[in-house]
């Protein structure tokens, strides 16, 4: 496989999409091809049918691989559902030698350390992300690297999750084919993609409406400072349609897309959909006013649940402000009048994000779609992390020289450039967790 080449695969609860993509000479993600396939045996974002996710994943990975001609080996897959939560949590490390500057290797020992936290029973941590540092009391520092200081602490946003949950979309990929080179939060991922650095700067709330989850993300000063996974999506607005007008799933899920609408008031009282009957009974008519009231009810529920969290982290303190207020994605972001709603019930300022931001300017229409905002990041992921293994490998080179050249002089000194430790994200160590795990399972 090329270098320069990523795959994303997001597996979804209504669809698996696996996308193929490379760095451009600009530094833009260009999309090469795109695979998508119906998911059936994920619910909520779990899997919870091995046999029929594999074959959706398969379905996906060879439509990918025709369009662009690339085989596809390694994959870096998204994680969601409704097992995820996120705690706020600050540690701190003593530097033994305060003389020296503070390095990767300090940081990493406190990260080490928030790993060691204990969870409930059957969790891992996913995500270590680190927020401000704090050296010797000394508040608000963003990058530690390089100053003196005896006492290094720091906030954390812990991201966890349900070690079942995560091993089975292990499993899942490994038996399509597969290799796991990259686990990463869905949320995150789409956050990527869409967000401008602006925006996460001012403070903004991203919310991805997917069938299964809605997946938030909140960033203020360009950290991440609250996730979360609420356990409703567009299916649930599909499911509510079929009970309330007796029609089924298939003609529902048509109304919603064709129809529907988020706000009441747009429909005249007259405006008319005929369903035909199944199986030569008589045809439905139902009125696009009691479709939006239905759509309406339960989309109210979703944004006010999504509200609750942007409380939850803050968001009334004038220091926490979302100055660049919602940006809504994924699939369920494309309902029409849900803008003009998501403004009226929280009065923050909101548009639809579109994962064009960091693609290549001659992208397909279709690839920019909301729809496929998880997607593009999860690509993105996968870019930044072949160039960090590129850049550990050219650091590795670059170390043994240095040793052949110091051994060649034979030097009585002691202090020899002590190799740096290798520095791993906290996924990287979760993916290879998960790996061993799969390998000793088999």
């Amino acid at each position: 496989m090329e270098n320069n080449i990523a795959i994303g695969l997001d597996i979804g609860t209504t669809k698996i999409v696996a996308m193929i993509g490379r760095k451009n000479e600009y530094g833009k993600v260009e999309i090469l091809g795109i695979g998508k396939s119906k998911s059936l045996g994920v619910h909520r974002g779990v899997v919870n049918n091995i046999t029929q996710t594999i074959q959706s994943i398969q379905l996906a990975v060879q439509e990918a691989e025709a369009a662009s001609q690339v085989k596809i080996e390694e994959v870096t897959v998204g994680i969601a559902g409704q097992h995820i939560r996120s705690l706020q949590h600050s540690d701190y490390i003593t530097r033994p030698n305060s003389e020296l500057v503070i390095d990767e290797s300090d940081i990493e020992r406190l990260i080490n350390q928030v790993h060691k936290l204990v969870m409930l029973p059957g969790e891992e941590i996913i995500h270590v992300l680190p927020q401000e540092h704090k050296i010797d009391g000394q508040a608000e520092i963003k990058e530690p690297v390089g100053m003196y200081g005896g006492r290094l602490e720091a906030n954390f946003h812990v991201v966890v999750g349900q070690v079942s949950s995560i091993r089975n979309i292990g499993r899942c990929v490994k038996s399509a084919g597969l290799n796991l080179e990259g686990i990463t939060l869905e949320p995150l991922a789409s956050a990527n993609a869409v967000l401008s650095q602006e925006e996460k700067e001012a403070g903004v709330a991203l919310v991805d409406i997917g069938g299964g989850t809605t997946d938030l993300a909140i960033f203020k000063d360009g950290i991440i400072r609250h996730t979360a996974v609420i356990p409703f999506g567009g299916n649930v607005i599909t499911e509510d349609i079929k009970e309330g007008c007796s029609i089924i799933e298939k003609q529902a899920e048509l109304l919603k897309i064709k129809f529907g609408s988020a706000w009441p008031g747009e429909n005249k009282e007259n405006e008319i959909v005929s369903i035909p009957g199944l199986r030569g009974r008589e045809p439905k008519e139902i009125t696009l006013k009691n479709l939006s009231k239905i759509i309406h009810a339960r989309v109210v529920e979703i944004i006010e649940q999504v509200y609750v969290e942007i409380k939850n982290y803050g968001h009334e303190e004038q220091k926490k402000k979302l100055i660049a207020g919602i940006v809504l994605t994924g699939g369920g972001a494309q309902l029409k009048h849900l803008k003009q709603l998501v403004e009226y019930i929280t009065g923050m300022d909101t548009r639809i994000g579109y994962p064009n931001e960091h693609l290549a300017g001659d992208s397909d229409d279709e690839i920019t779609s909301p729809l496929f905002a998880t997607a593009v990041g999860l690509v993105m992921d996968g870019l930044k992390r072949q160039e960090r293994k590129k850049l550990e490998i050219i650091e590795e080179e670059q170390q043994a020289i240095i040793e052949e050249e110091t051994n060649d002089e034979t030097v009585q000194e002691e202090e020899i450039v002590k190799p740096k430790p290798k520095r791993q994200s906290f996924l990287d160590k979760l993916t290879e967790r998960v790996k061993d795990f799969l390998d000793n399972a088999e």
